[in-house]
């Protein structure tokens, strides 16, 4: 029998649970491969993140997505939220905890195990389409649909900056709507472009993981 035909006799629930890539370890394995990841989402939430100009980078999109890929949807799900939280717990940076940063970085985990582990397409090439629809979902649901949203209201109840205010005016007139607040966060903020820095992360993280046999993920 070969690996994939392996991984596809497993029920359901375990293949949502876990990657094929996990499905093939045993307990203690599971155990630490999540426990791994879920420590590197502590790390990336609490010290790598840095600014240039008003763009903020971080690798916390990228460390999601590699925990969906290596240890699959719901256990990468909870990893990546556990290291969102204990992140913030460790190092708040002085903010209050907003759910919703955590719920969309998970999600980001999520879509990439349940995509990428469970979407056929053959070819050499699959893999990267798989990602490429990773990519555009993720930005759509996470960045824009749970972050930017949750920020919005966020924003709107405390009150816009003026920053926010007089971007908004400046190009659209008027008060300060959702997609003008989306518009600032994405590019005036420039979140666009450390989604983009992420998604090139990934990309050219797949062929370096497959180079490594404890990590070479099981892609159908």
């Amino acid at each position: 029998m070969s690996q994939n035909e392996l991984c596809e006799s497993y029920p359901l629930w375990k293949r949502v649970l876990f990657s094929d890539l996990m499905l093939s370890k045993s307990k203690a394995q599971k155990i630490a491969y999540v426990g791994v990841l879920a420590a590197l989402n502590i790390v990336a939430n609490m010290f790598l993140e840095v600014k240039f100009f008003d763009t903020q980078f971080s690798v916390t999109i990228f460390l999601a997505l590699l925990t969906g890929l290596l240890i699959g949807p719901l256990f990468g799900f909870a990893a990546v939220f556990l290291g969102d939280f204990v992140g913030y717990v460790c190092n708040s940076w002085g903010y209050l905890y907003m759910p919703w940063v955590g719920l969309s970085s998970a999600t980001f985990a999520l879509l990439a195990g349940l995509i990428v582990n469970g979407v056929r397409i053959g070819g050499k090439g699959g893999i990267y389409l798989k990602l490429a629809i990773v990519c555009v979902l993720s930005f759509f649901v996470c960045t824009v649909a749970i972050n930017s949203t949750g920020f919005y209201f966020y924003n709107k109840a405390a009150g816009f900056s003026t920053a926010i205010i007089d971007y908004v005016a400046s190009r659209f007139g008027g008060d300060v709507t959702y997609f003008g607040y989306v518009c600032y966060r994405l590019l005036f903020k420039g979140q666009i472009f450390n989604s983009l820095f992420n998604y090139a992360l990934i990309f050219a993280a797949v062929p370096l993981l497959n180079a490594v046999r404890p990590l070479r993920l099981n892609i159908r």
